[in-house]
Parts: structure tokens; C-alpha cells; sequence
């Protein structure tokens, strides 16, 4: 049993047909979801007030992007390259402004039971859309050697004390946990475990466990209960996972080239972002690139410097090398690309140059994958305290990726863990994007 307890709880395939509520093929196969924990500053990078005071405007500059009338701020050069590919939404909002609810609420699209950071997940969690994506993926038929959904290189927390509810498998149960690489990329000594067969077990041994392993269950008594048949669907799919080899081979970052890797950056968002790249190659359907750890994105204090020096130089070169690189492998077209934090950051400047939480309003990008880029939905007011046009919700952004994905989530629920049925999300497509 060594081989096969890898606790690979999100490979389970529900085994209905596929094809079930589609809306039609979808131009999006896979999704990359690019998180900045902690909340970026939408007023310091996609959504500047060069005509506000100084206590709002801040200390960065605006720029001309590749799209007429389109500007960001200085902090962006390479973003404003690529607006072109870019849908930017600067009008999203919700109420939490704890982080963890903000991160649930972001992620799940729905309001969590209180606002709170010093929360942790639980079976009766409602999933958010990753954990859903995979879902449906399994629900399907999915069966491409790589798990369905992972997190990497950590998950969402508050510094790693209160894990985010909502991002593992919740009421639909542990088999839909997404598959956390919790390590770091970068590393040198970085090599992802329990993705292949030890070095002293051959795969003729290893099929001889799997059959003793067989033989075994057959002459004891059977065990009615939804733990032991997760037990067995685990146990079956981390085989099959370990057997094919591709799992393994997707996280071999050695595989790439070195200039390939200095490309997306040296450090843990760029080989991150690398990673996502190759695991949406192989297969995998939905990908969340955590740029933490934890709430790194937090500046209560000294906003300017952080991001000008520390937080947006790793982001920015790894997202434009991920959208160059899946542009040049023809992977772009099939594959949405989400920017979002769990929300923004205040209008006015703090006492300690920094500005605190502020889910009022904020910033979600999103490209490929069908989304028509080259636009701006959605706008805030004069301090970008407010959406002034087209509020959007975390919930409509969601209905749009399922939208893009081909899903009809107006007609998909799945049960709570009371036996409700839960829509897929309360959210509407923004058409726009399409």
C-alpha cells in the first residue's frame, strides 16, 4: 500500500456521460487562475486617478497602453505592451475586506458565513470555481494522467495559521480536493512528490500489488459507506496516475530549457507560472497560481516601494512571459488566463504610506481563451472607491469562465452538505468578453 496512500484525493471521476449541460464546445479547454494573495493596489497598477489629489492619486505615473484611450500605470510597462490581448474589469466588488472571506468570496463567488480572517475550511464548505471546474471534469469522464486542478506552490492562507475555505473539495467531498504542490518551484532541491513509482519498485512489482491488492478485497467482507468507496477511487486513480507517468513528468521543471526558465523568472511566481504552463500542456484543467506566500500583497505600509521594488517586477515578468509563451505555443486561444487578488486596496493613502483593504471596487483581468481583449468593461468613480458603470461581481466572473469553458451554469447544481442543491453560481456571463 505505500505506493498507492498518496492522498491524491481529487482524482474520482463521477462517471456521467459527458456532454452534460454544454452550451456548445467552448474555445477555452483549460483555465490559469493567477492569484495575488493579499490584495493588490487596483488605483497603483490597472485603474490610476491622475486627476485626483495626491492622497488618492499616489506616487505613480500613467502610461499609454497598445490600445487607444487605454492607460495604466507606470508599474506595468510590459502589461501595456499586451493590452491588446487583455480584457481589463475595473468595476468588481464585494463585502468582505478580511482576507480570507475576501479570498472565499473571490474564489467561491458567494459571501462566506461571517467576514473573517481567523477562519479554516470544513466538509461543509461550498467549492469555489477551481474545485468546480475539476468537478465537472471528472463528472465527464476526465482521465489524462495529471490531476484535474492544482494550487501552487502554496495555497490561499493567512499566513499559513487559516487555510481559505472554499478551495478544496467541501461538501462535494475530499476526492474533489484540488492536488497543492506546497513547495517551492524554484528550489533547487524542488522535485514533486508522490508523482511516480519509488526507484526500487518496478512496474511488474508494482502491477503484482495492485492485483494482490485485488485478490485481497475479494475474500473480505464489503464495507458500505461513502469513506471506504472514496478509499477505493483513490486507490484506483492514484495507479493509473502513477502507471502512466505523465503526472510526473508534467512537474519536471528540469525538462525546460534554461533560457526558458529565465524567461518566466528565477523565483517561485515565475517557474509557478512555468509549471502551469506544462501541467495545462499535459492536461490539467485548472491551474491557480498563488503569488504569496500567504497575504504578500498586504501594504497597510509602505505601498509605494513594496510594489515598485519587491511585488510587481516577479508578477509582471511572469505573466507576460506565460501569456508570450502560451501565444507562441497556440495554447492561448484554448487557454483563459485570470488575474484577480481577493480585492483592492483603499482610495486614500494611510498614515504609513500604505492603503488598506477596500472590496469596494477593484480590478480582474482575463485573457485568451476566446475573451476578446483589447477592452475595458466596467468603470470606478473619480477615486475608485465605487464602480461607476457595470458593477460586476466575483459570482460574474465565474458564470464567464464556465461560459468560456463551454458550461451552461445556469442549469448545473451539485448538493450541499445538507442534500441542497446548489447552482453553480448565482452569477451572470459578462457577454462582453465574448
Amino acid at each position: 500500500m505505500g505506493a498507492l496512500g498518496l492522498g491524491l484525493n481529487s482524482l474520482a471521476a463521477l462517471g456521467s456521460p459527458a456532454g452534460l449541460n454544454r452550451i456548445g464546445p467552448g474555445k477555452a479547454k483549460s483555465v490559469i487562475l493567477i492569484f495575488n494573495g493579499g490584495a493588490p493596489s487596483h488605483i497603483d497598477l490597472w485603474d490610476p486617478k491622475p486627476e485626483a489629489p495626491s492622497e488618492i492619486r499616489g506616487e505613480f505615473k500613467t502610461i499609454r497602453t497598445n490600445v487607444p484611450g487605454v492607460h495604466i500605470t507606470e508599474l506595468l510597462p510590459q502589461m501595456a505592451k499586451r493590452m491588446d490581448k487583455l480584457a481589463l474589469i475595473r468595476s468588481v466588488n464585494h463585502g468582505h475586506s478580511s482576507h480570507n472571506g475576501g479570498m472565499y468570496w473571490a474564489t467561491a463567488g458567494r459571501p462566506y458565513r461571517v467576514d473573517s480572517t481567523l477562519i479554516n475550511p470544513s466538509p461543509s464548505d461550498l467549492p469555489g470555481v477551481g474545485t468546480l471546474v475539476g468537478w465537472l471534469a471528472q463528472r465527464d469522464g476526465f482521465s489524462k494522467g495529471v490531476p484535474p486542478y492544482v494550487i501552487t506552490p502554496f495555497p490561499h492562507c493567512d499566513s499559513k495559521v487559516y487555510l481559505t475555505p472554499g478551495q478544496f473539495g467541501g461538501c462535494l467531498g475530499k476526492r474533489y480536493d484540488p492536488y497543492v504542490l506546497d513547495d517551492d518551484p524554484n528550489a533547487a532541491s524542488f522535485r514533486v512528490r508522490n508523482m511516480g513509482l519509488d526507484a526500487s519498485l518496478t512496474p511488474a512489482r508494482f502491477q503484482e500489488r495492485l492485483s494482490l491488492l485485488k485478490d485481497l478485497g475479494a475474500v473480505t467482507a464489503p464495507i458500505a459507506s461513502a469513506q471506504v468507496a472514496e478509499i477505493d477511487i483513490f486507490n484506483q486513480q492514484a495507479a493509473q496516475l502513477l502507471q502512466s507517468g505523465k503526472a510526473a513528468e508534467a512537474f519536471d521543471l528540469s525538462k525546460e530549457p534554461d533560457k526558458v526558465r529565465e524567461r518566466y523568472g528565477r523565483h517561485s511566481w515565475g517557474q509557478s507560472h512555468l509549471l502551469a504552463r506544462r501541467l495545462i500542456e499535459a492536461g490539467t484543467r485548472f491551474v491557480t497560481t498563488v503569488n504569496g506566500p500567504s497575504i504578500t500583497w498586504d501594504t497597510h505600509k509602505d505601498n509605494f516601494n513594496g510594489l515598485r521594488n519587491r511585488l510587481v517586477p516577479p508578477m509582471e515578468q511572469a505573466y507576460a512571459a506565460l501569456l508570450d509563451d502560451l501565444e507562441e505555443r497556440g495554447l492561448l486561444e484554448s487557454t483563459l488566463v485570470v488575474w484577480m487578488g481577493e480585492f483592492g486596496r483603499t482610495p486614500k493613502i494611510n498614515g504609513d504610506a500604505g492603503r488598506d483593504h477596500w472590496p469596494g471596487c477593484y480590478s480582474v483581468l482575463l485573457a485568451g481563451g476566446g475573451v476578446r481583449g483589447g477592452q475595458v468593461i466596467g468603470s470606478s468613480d473619480e477615486t475608485g472607491a465605487y464602480p461607476k458603470e457595470r458593477p460586476v461581481s466575483p459570482a460574474d466572473i465565474h458564470a464567464s469562465i464556465y461560459t468560456a469553458l463551454g458550461y451552461d451554469h445556469r442549469s448545473i447544481s451539485y448538493r450541499s452538505s445538507d442534500g441542497r442543491p446548489v447552482a453553480l453560481t448565482e452569477g451572470a456571463t459578462i457577454h462582453e468578453l465574448f
